[in-house]
């Protein structure tokens, strides 16, 4: 079962090409249905530049949302992550607790 992270950004190929380091795992995106002689069958997509890609939380690049899933890029070196922060602007957000308090006018027989 696929597993969803956290955090996840979406930036073009493009952007991720810029990384000197960038290897592209293509053979992992994402399959599309094609017709082919009249017959439907699966092939994976092909990447261009204008396409989007996953920045996961753990800085693995998927072609898709999920984090264990159709990965394009997990060579995530120090240089890998100066990269995401520097250039992407890549930042996981810090979420502070909420807490939620009843009101003190509260009736109780309200519930």
């Amino acid at each position: 079962m696929a597993t969803m992270g956290k955090y996840c950004k979406a930036y073009s190929l493009k952007k991720l090409r810029e990384f000197s380091q960038w290897i592209e795992y293509a053979e992992n995106t994402r399959k599309e249905n094609k017709s082919v002689e009249g017959k439907s069958v699966e092939i994976n997509r092909e990447l261009t530049d204008d396409d989007f890609l996953y920045l996961q939380e753990n800085y693995v690049v998927t072609d898709g949302i999920f984090k264990d899933e159709n990965i394009i890029f997990d060579n995530v070196t120090p240089e890998w992550k100066e990269f995401c922060h520097k250039t992407l602007v890549f930042e996981i957000p810090v979420y502070e607790p909420v807490k939620v308090q009843a009101s003190t006018n509260q009736n109780k027989s309200d519930y």
